[in-house]
């Protein structure tokens, strides 16, 4: 009876921890850019783009094309590095086991 006590109050610990993990992690931000630097965005913990700068000397309206995917590789990477960096987080707190569920709740999935 006296582990399986330990192992809830543990537990209690840990669900703290990750609500404080996710708390921290939702006012950090995150940077990703393309083209050089020229394409810049930047992300929260919670997965929402707070900033997007592009360099004017990139913007040619003759291919609005390159300029989206340059979008796109920015913004990616900011989410990336986001995820990353949640998934070191977790790996600490967990010792390195990979608890199902865990990441998306976080994330608000």
């Amino acid at each position: 009876m006296n582990n399986i006590s330990q192992l809830l109050q543990q537990a209690q610990k840990m669900q703290v921890r990750f609500k404080q993990i996710q708390t921290e992690l939702e006012n950090k931000k995150f940077e990703g850019t393309s083209g050089g630097g020229m394409v810049r965005a930047v992300v929260n913990g919670k997965q929402e783009l707070l900033e997007l700068r592009i360099d004017k000397d990139i913007v040619d309206p003759k291919d609005a094309e390159m300029l989206e995917e340059l979008v796109c590789a920015a913004v990616n990477k900011a989410l990336e590095n986001s995820r990353e960096t949640l998934g070191q987080e977790m790996s600490k707190l967990t010792g390195g086991f990979n608890l199902p569920g865990i990441f998306s709740n976080i994330l608000g999935g």
